[in-house]
């Protein structure tokens, strides 16, 4: 089977609500219609930074506007996407929303909201980023 390399970059976009911590969540169906939970993430536009697209995939997949605070590390996976093996590689950073409306995301996400941090944790349907909403945690905590 063909195989290549993707690499995307996407953040933990938290706020923080009274005295807890709030995590942006974006959901889109699988293949098979099932719809899951996870972190904004995407593709990395040619001479573009791995900061600069994780604002940017933030922006489009949530309708926040975000600043990075810290680099949570990266997570490796494999799928097949038509026939094609991808070893896919994803940056994450923390980021801390500054502005915009998570009514406002692109139509590749079906819904996107706020949910406590420990709630996220459960709710994000990939091993890895719960790993990285860990991550998360330990730094806000």
């Amino acid at each position: 089977m063909e195989t290549r390399n993707d690499v995307s970059a996407g953040g933990v976009v938290y706020r923080r609500e009274g005295d807890g911590i709030e995590i942006a969540l974006a959901a889109r169906r699988t293949r098979k219609g099932d719809l899951v939970w996870g972190l904004p993430k995407g593709g990395i536009d040619e001479g573009e930074t791995y900061e600069a697209a994780a604002v940017r995939e933030v922006r489009e997949e949530t309708g926040l506007e975000a600043e990075i605070e810290q680099d949570l590390g990266e997570i490796r996976y494999f799928y097949v996407w038509e026939g094609v093996r991808v070893r896919k590689a994803v940056r994450f950073y923390l980021m801390r929303a500054t502005g915009g409306d998570i009514t406002d995301h692109d139509d590749e996400m079906e819904d996107v909201r706020w949910f406590a941090l420990a709630g996220s944790m459960r709710r994000a349907a990939y091993k890895g980023e719960r790993e990285i909403l860990r991550r998360a945690k330990d730094h806000l905590a």
